[in-house]
């Protein structure tokens, strides 16, 4: 409120003065006085507030000799803050006063959103066209400006997700997990998996895995008629110049996963979760030999006993459903030294 009143106080005196013979000395006379009240207010740098810069931009429109009178701002200043205030002017004057385009519903905003995530390889046509099937009738000039929003960064591709997918069937996965022994000796095991039925292919053991040695394992795990088309691996060294070479002859093209990205071969990373806490955190691994004789044992119960959530509670091998007897029993047969168990029923004698 004591800014309006001392810039109409300023605006008044300097209407007044314009009245008077010593018009322009008047002037200049309030233009002065106004600054040095801004230097006597101000301890430090002058703070220019907006009374100092509605009285500048008014004077200037009406006083021909503004700039010679004005000292603490250069006059382009005074100019841009006059163009500022054009342009809010402008922006209040074009406001929006009806209702204007109605606005698009939260819930087709969120359809879009979905079918950009779901069909990476859609454009603004496609979900445009199943939205018109869906009975929406939008722009698709809407649905591009939405996109936009929703894609942002590199071009859109297939989910890592959905590459896996379609490609199971002829996918092995590689990976390595360390386990110390009781002589804290630490030993390395390699898993190669299937992505079809989750089935582990081949393993082995080993103190120091070395590419050549791995370019072997993967000669093992695939035989001339189960040689798959994809192999997907980290980025560690073990997988050096040998073992890359050793994988093109074989015709199998590599898929490396991005780097700190274990997600990215999530069925190895499952089944080595697996493997740890069904059978080796319950152990105390002595050496080599005795550690691959249990995975020998746990591996023969994961294929053939184990249900998967993935398989839709079925073991890799395939484990027929049981018909119950009329008078039975079900009894318990022991797996992995006791650490699992299979149930089957049994008639009664």
């Amino acid at each position: 409120m004591e800014t309006i009143k001392i810039l109409f106080k300023n605006i008044f005196l300097m209407i007044f003065a314009l009245f008077k013979n010593q018009s322009d000395l008047a002037i200049e006379n309030l233009a002065l006085r106004q600054q040095l009240s801004l230097y006597h207010h101000s301890k430090q740098r002058p703070k220019i507030r907006l009374r100092h810069r509605l009285f500048w931009i008014f004077i200037s429109r009406f006083w021909k000799k503004w700039k010679a009178a004005l000292i603490f701002v250069k006059p382009e200043t005074v100019i841009g803050w006059h163009r500022k205030g054009f342009k809010l002017f402008w922006a209040w004057k074009s406001r929006k006063k009806g209702p204007g385009r109605p606005p698009i519903p939260i819930e087709i905003r969120k359809l879009i959103k979905k079918m950009a995530k779901a069909n990476a390889t859609w454009g603004a046509p496609r979900i445009h066209g199943e939205l018109l099937k869906l009975g929406i009738n939008i722009d698709e000039t809407t649905v591009s400006n939405y996109l936009k929003r929703f894609r942002t960064g590199n071009p859109p591709s297939q989910t890592w997700h959905t590459f896996l997918k379609n490609h199971m069937h002829n996918t092995f996965a590689i990976d390595f997990f360390a386990m110390p022994t009781a002589t804290f000796n630490v030993l390395y095991v390699c898993v190669i998996l299937w992505h079809k039925n989750r089935e582990v292919v081949h393993f082995n053991v080993t103190t120091n895995p070395t590419a050549e040695w791995t370019a072997q394992q993967i000669v093992e795990a695939c035989p001339w008629d189960k040689t798959p088309k994809y192999l997907i691996r980290d980025r560690d060294c073990i997988y050096g110049t040998h073992f890359q070479n050793r994988v093109k002859h074989m015709g199998i093209e590599e898929v490396k996963t991005a780097p700190r990205s274990p997600w990215q071969n999530p069925y190895c990373e499952r089944i080595i979760g697996s493997i740890r806490r069904d059978c080796l955190d319950q152990l105390i691994v002595l050496n080599a030999t005795h550690l691959k004789s249990k995975l020998k044992e746990y591996f023969k119960y994961y294929h053939e006993d184990r249900t998967h959530l993935g398989l839709e509670k079925d073991s890799p091998f395939g484990r027929p459903a049981q018909e119950m007897p009329e008078i039975g029993n079900v009894i318990a047969v022991p797996r992995v030294g006791g650490l699992h168990h299979l149930y089957e029923w049994r008639e009664a004698a």
